[in-house]
């Protein structure tokens, strides 16, 4: 085998997750030669892309459905981003402040709200406890209806004034391969249009064969392709243990910005996915942008033509995979929410049902200050975990020991990225016999009290 045209690493897909690994190999290890091979022509064209998340740093004092212990986890990966953005001078530019609140209406979810900031707040300092008053000062929508009179309902809100909160994910993309190839010392190669077909692994090099006949070689290989992650998987015989239900999620958008920044809804914790919830859109000039909606598509990706064999082939219905739609589908909430998703699609009556959630966040909202937002959203593919009969929530890693690592990372996998990486860096360089300049990683991007 001739050593000069095999690298080192290649990373499969170019999304914020591939992106950022690509960046972290070439800052901080002795690696000398890597590749990144994306199947379109520019990186994050898919779920990294600003249209198809709600550009959320997701750090954990805002999302309900975290845990004490996800939501630690989930701050440190996410003050990275932060310090990247920093330590380039991309504030105001691709990451952003805004204000940002979990709001809690009537009075059970009150109740949750004010124990969850008392449980909170010694990880979180910055939070602060809004009532009505001053809910009504920050975010006046939330407060007045569409009789100009005060919302009736008992309300309270969590959050935070003066954090980076927005982050226009398929910006960072970009700049992580601009700022990855400035190390001339490394060997940094992209191939653009090239989709991977087959992955095998011939004595100890991994083939990566192309749709367009081509083939690379590497001693080790990361996929970080999206929902296509599973799919190729499967292919080498690797996770057959789990499926893949992709869901997609839609927005509807307004034409002027509403709200003054983030806010969010108590998540349903029957539901393994994202309350409703308005945010401020880096793609339109801050027009306030709602969702995401959920939505089952027997697609692997959002506004691409295909892919809907590769969906039944990740999917891997058996019998587990049955009784796991049963489990979902026998709870009378789960049913009601998957149906009225379907609904929000529905042109004419989808916008009206909306509508009526959306209320639950600006009592004053009507039907002409919205529209279903054309071209936004994407495809997250959640993995059905076939030995447990679950529907998994987050993110999942396949990591072979056989120098392949397949990453699935829906929400959130854009705030997790660099921390991803960086679990995957310690792993590429215990396999090759590199080294990992940790003490750097960590001043640059770790923040001084989470530095472990």
């Amino acid at each position: 085998m001739n050593e000069n045209d095999t690298y080192e690493v290649i990373i499969v897909g170019g999304g914020i997750s591939g992106a950022a690994l690509f960046y972290e190999l070439s800052q901080y290890t002795d690696l000398t030669k890597i590749a990144l091979l994306e199947k379109y022509e520019e990186v994050a064209t898919l779920n990294s892309n600003a249209t198809a998340n709600s550009q959320t740093i997701h750090c954990g004092d805002i999302e309900t459905n975290y845990t004490y212990d996800k939501a630690e986890k989930v701050k440190r990966t996410a003050k990275m981003v932060e310090k990247y953005c920093l330590q380039y001078g991309y504030e105001d530019k691709m990451m952003f402040k805004h204000q940002k609140m979990a709001i809690g209406i009537g009075y059970s979810e009150c109740r949750f709200i004010k124990n969850r900031f008392e449980e909170f707040k010694p990880l979180y300092p910055y939070l602060e406890l809004f009532d009505k008053a001053a809910l009504e000062e920050i975010e006046p929508s939330l407060i007045v209806d569409e009789n100009g009179k005060g919302r009736d309902e008992e309300i309270v809100g969590m959050g935070a004034r003066n954090e980076y909160t927005t982050v226009n994910f398929k910006a960072v993309s970009d700049t992580f391969i601009e700022n990855a190839k400035k190390n001339t010392e490394i060997q940094t190669d992209i191939f653009f249009n090239s989709q991977v077909d087959k992955i095998e692994k011939i004595d100890d090099i991994f083939h990566l064969y192309t749709t367009d006949k081509k083939v690379y070689k590497s001693k080790m290989v990361v996929v970080d392709a999206g929902a296509h992650s599973l799919f190729l998987a499967h292919q080498m015989g690797h996770g057959l243990n789990y499926g893949q239900l992709p869901m997609a999620g839609s927005f509807y958008k307004a034409d002027r910005a509403i709200l003054n920044g983030k806010v969010y809804m108590v998540q349903n914790p029957k539901l393994p996915f994202a309350a409703l919830h308005g945010d401020p859109d880096v793609t339109l000039d801050g027009a306030t942008r709602f969702g995401p909606t959920a939505l089952a598509l027997p697609k692997l990706e959002r506004f691409k033509s295909g892919t809907y064999l590769d969906f039944f082939k990740t999917l891997r219905l058996d019998t587990n995979v049955i009784k796991i739609f049963y489990e979902l589908l026998s709870d009378g909430e789960i049913r009601n929410y998957i149906l009225r998703n379907f609904l929000f699609e529905v042109p004419y009556f989808g916008k009206r049902a909306f509508l009526k959630d959306a209320r639950k966040i600006i009592p004053s909202l009507q039907v002409s200050d919205i529209e279903y937002a054309k071209g936004f959203g994407g495809v997250r593919g959640q993995i059905l975990d076939k030995d447990n009969q679950k529907l998994m929530l987050g993110e999942a890693t396949i990591n072979t020991g056989e120098g392949i690592i397949f990453n699935m990372t829906p929400s959130p996998g854009a705030t997790s990225c660099l921390g991803n990486a960086q679990r995957d860096v310690v792993l590429i360089c215990e396999f090759l016999g590199k080294k990992f300049d940790e003490d750097t990683f960590n001043k640059d991007l770790v923040e001084e009290n989470n530095n472990e």
